[in-house]
């Protein structure tokens, strides 16, 4: 699916030097920073998220001994 991005000068100079001397296109790495950071920026966002309904009241923290105890943990 193709998309537009409109970069800062200065990171579109580094990535074209990049590509320029790697032989890759800009797209190839645009492609791999995605791909190598979208996990990180979904779990940021669902954390964000539990910590608003936390605060919120609409879902509980478990303390560790509580989650050890569900889970059978305690010996």
């Amino acid at each position: 699916m193709p998309i537009s991005i409109r970069l800062p000068e200065k990171i579109e100079q580094r990535l074209a030097r990049l590509a320029a001397k790697t032989g890759r296109s800009k797209t190839y790495y645009v492609t791999e920073a995605i791909i190598e950071h979208l996990e990180d920026l979904e779990d940021s966002y669902l954390a964000a998220r539990r910590l608003e309904d936390v605060m919120k009241g609409k879902s509980r923290t478990y303390t560790m001994d509580e989650v050890r105890e569900r889970l059978g943990l305690d010996d």
